[in-house]
């Protein structure tokens, strides 16, 4: 979690339950209003100073400060939810059903706080963000590898995205990493290959880097959990929050393309794509593929 080294962190005093009842009595319940100095507690946990000293606005454009704090709040989340999707993962391996699925409820969670992260960017007019946006030069929220890191683990794995990135050693590493593993949807047909589910073999035993495709045989397996609920309650539960999933990163990819295209309509990107045209195709892509097949047929 990039965490600092204990040595670069003013140290936070850990409070037990008994410690804090116990402030709260002496204080009648009002909080603490003397604090030492440079040692806001809650900044320091936060590394705040930091965070705060890291909006340096490119031009003196009204709109820029929403534009700039709104992408860095949506690359956090990237983090946040990649976090979240690794965990549930990790959680499936460990057949820990019952806390994958916690785990995914929060994930499906931070989804929809990122959808609604276009809302400040969709009252921008035209003329507001043509004010700054020859400020980004070739920048693009295509290049965020936080936002690959996401997808990677998701499922959409393309080598290409990880080595766009080949001439920064330590993000590139890092989305290596990321592609060569495992992801979320791999774990989840794992899970179903061990419980006894059609999925076979060569789909949980395969090259994780690849880009999966789907497959009529784990459509299938679904087939089976739909058209027993009960029986299969759990893995039924599962089934319904990665499409969840599926559908808030779907509504993202939407909102995106339709902020963009209300913004500078059919106008070139700035990172050397065709823009709106471009998110359109991307926005027409669905993770586990096999959960929306299955629909038809049920």
């Amino acid at each position: 979690m990039n965490e600092k080294p204990d040595s670069d962190r003013c140290p936070l005093r850990p409070l037990s339950e008994q410690q804090r009842e116990q402030r709260a009595g002496d204080s009648g319940g009002q909080p603490l209003l003397e604090l030492d100095a440079n040692a806001n507690p809650f900044s320091v946990y936060l590394n705040a100073d930091t965070l705060h000293s890291l909006q340096e606005f490119r031009t003196k454009a009204p709109a820029e400060p929403s534009f700039f704090i709104v992408s860095q709040v949506q690359d956090l989340l990237f983090h946040l939810a990649y976090v979240e999707a690794a965990q549930a993962r990790d959680q499936l391996d460990l057949d820990d059903l019952d806390g994958a699925l916690w785990t995914m409820r929060r994930l499906k969670r931070v989804l929809n706080v990122l959808v609604a992260t276009w809302e400040p960017l969709s009252s921008f007019s035209p003329q507001d963000f043509a004010e700054f946006r020859d400020a980004l030069g070739e920048g693009s929220g295509f290049q965020s590898f936080m936002y690959r890191k996401l997808e990677f683990v998701l499922g959409l794995k393309k080598r290409s995205m990880a080595d766009m990135h080949a001439k920064d050693p330590q993000v590139h590493q890092a989305l290596r990493e990321v592609l060569d593993a495992p992801g979320l949807y791999d774990a989840v047909l794992r899970l179903l290959h061990r419980s006894g589910l059609p999925v076979p073999d060569d789909v949980v035993n395969r090259d994780w880097a690849e880009e999966y495709s789907e497959r009529d045989e784990v459509t299938e397996a679904w087939r089976q959990v739909y058209a027993s609920p009960h029986h299969h309650r759990a893995t039924f539960e599962l089934a319904e929050l990665l499409t969840d999933i599926a559908f808030d990163f779907g509504r993202w990819r939407t909102t995106h393309m339709l902020t963009v295209e209300r913004l500078i309509g059919s106008k070139a990107g700035s990172g050397g794509s065709s823009g709106v045209d471009f998110l359109r195709r991307v926005a027409d892509h669905r993770f586990f593929p096999e959960l929306w097949a299955v629909r038809a047929g049920l």
